[in-house]
Formats: C-alpha cells, structure tokens, sequence
C-alpha cells in the first residue's frame, strides 16, 4: 500500500499542483514580459511565494519558509532596492549597451531550453525514496547534509553569484562626480542672476483647508498656486483643484461675521437708546 501510495497523486494534491502551477507559469513570463522592472520583481516574488508552497506541501518545511523569508523577502527587497537606486525605466530597455545583446540571450535561452527538455527526457526514476526516508533524521539534518557534501561546489557557486551581483548593484549605483559641488551662496546668487523664485515656496494646502499633498495652494484671492504642488503631480494631472469649496467656505464665514456684526450694532444702539431715555426720565 505504501509503494502504491507513492506513486498514486490525490485528487487535492492534482488541483493544487494545477491551479498553482498555472499561475506560477504565468507570473514567471510576466517577469520577464512586463514593461517597467517593478512590475516584473511584483511578478517574481508571486511565482517564489507559489514555490514556497509546493515546498511545505511536499514536506520541505525549511526550504518553504526559505522561500519566503530569504528570497522572497530579503533577495527580492534587494532587487527593488537596486531598481530604485539605479532607476530602471521602460526608456532604457530600448537603449543597448551590448550590441547583439539580444540575440546572444535569445541563442542562450534556446539552449538552455535544449538542455532542459534533454534532461528531462533522459531522467529515470525507478523508484521514489519517500518523504519519510528523506526525513527520517530530520528535514533540516537532511538538507544541510545534501547541501554540504553532494552540493557543496552548486552551493559556493550561488553564493559566489549572489555576492557579485551585490557587488555589481554598487558599482552602478556610484556616480563620479565631475564638477566641483555648488555652495548655498553660489546657488542663492545664480537663483537671483536667472530671476527665479527667490523666497521660499509656499506649502501645499496653505490657505485652501487641506494639508494633502496634491491639494495647490491658494493665494489671497483665491486662485491655485502650481508652486505649490510637485511638478511630477502636475504632469500626471492628479491635482485636486479645492479653490471653488474654500472660497464656498470663506464667504459662509464672512456671511456669518456680518450677521453677528450687525447683531452687534443693533444691540449697542439699543443700549444708547436705552441710556438716553433714562437719563431723560432722570432730568
């Protein structure tokens, strides 16, 4: 029953495996399909957290949360870190560096394919050793022993790798400095010479009852400032324009400070009304 066991899937086992697996394939060419790099390490980190499931539901429980904590959390942290340092862009993919870069990865690519599908047609199981022989010491003791002694030069190798492309993200994120820092003064001056916005700019929301972001402040007489906002906002066109409810607002608190100022000057010439009258009646 148990040899039986081994080989036979469960119907659970058959739609997880298809359902998971589909969705790790499709997220694995939106990596390399999408546009913007962000996109595409979003995409990855799903496929890995896919992976680290398939590895808790076959009993790799060290490697499953690996997956997660390791590689989907710190390696993947890195790569986002790397694309916002070296600021990736859609505009750059067009430029290449290398020429016939992309030929050379299509001609690796297809051999890679090569060597894949001929290992796999030429791999043969004859037996499976099962979960509980794996694990019979232990999943971890298991691991570190495969790791340490068949797999040893495959483990240096990845690390050898992960080192240089650590090594690699700093060398790009470092710009030499050509030309001699600008003081405060020198920039103050050459601000005066080119007759730009010598004070300081007003705060976003000043004025307007907001303090978002996005929110233009206003001037005196009610009009937007687009000093206010960052230029990034405005291109996008995701400023909200709030001059018609703060001016709606100001004319509500005036209407209401000449409502208690006439309140005002009527009880006060009631008042002299009064004390003329009485001191009338006193004479």
């Amino acid at each position: 029953m148990s040899a039986l066991a081994a080989y036979s899937t469960s119907t659970g086992e058959a739609f997880q495996f298809w359902v998971l697996g589909t969705v790790a394939v499709i997220g694995a060419l939106c990596t390399i399909l999408m546009k913007k790099a962000v996109h595409s390490a979003l995409c990855l980190a799903g496929t890995m957290i896919i992976l680290a499931v398939f590895y808790l539901a076959n009993g790799a429980y060290f490697l499953g949360i690996v997956q997660i904590v390791v590689y989907t959390g710190a390696i993947m942290m890195l790569f986002l870190f790397v694309v916002m340092l070296v600021g990736v862009t859609a505009a750059d993919s067009l430029k290449e560096t290398i020429k016939g870069q992309r030929w050379l990865a299509a001609l690796c690519g297809v051999g890679f394919g090569v060597l894949l599908i001929a290992g796999i047609a030429n791999a043969s199981l004859k037996q499976f050793t099962g979960l509980g022989a794996a694990n019979a010491n232990g999943n971890v003791q298991g691991l570190a022993a495969l790791i340490f002694t068949k797999y040893v030069f495959a483990f240096e190798i990845t690390g050898a790798l992960l080192i240089t492309a650590a090594v690699g993200a700093m060398v790009l994120t470092h710009r030499e400095r050509t030309e001699r820092a600008k003081t405060q003064r020198e920039l103050a001056e050459e601000r005066v010479r080119e007759g730009k916005h010598l004070p300081p700019l007003p705060a976003p929301g000043v004025y307007a009852r907001h303090n978002a972001v996005d929110v233009a402040g206003l001037l005196p007489d009610g009009t937007p400032s687009e000093l206010t906002v960052m230029k990034t906002l405005r291109d996008r066109g995701q400023i909200r324009d709030v001059s018609g409810e703060a001016m709606n607002d100001l004319r509500a608190i005036e209407q209401r400070s000449a409502e208690r100022l006439e309140r005002t000057d009527l009880d006060k010439a009631a008042k002299v009304a009064k004390a003329s009258r009485t001191e009338e009646a006193s004479k």
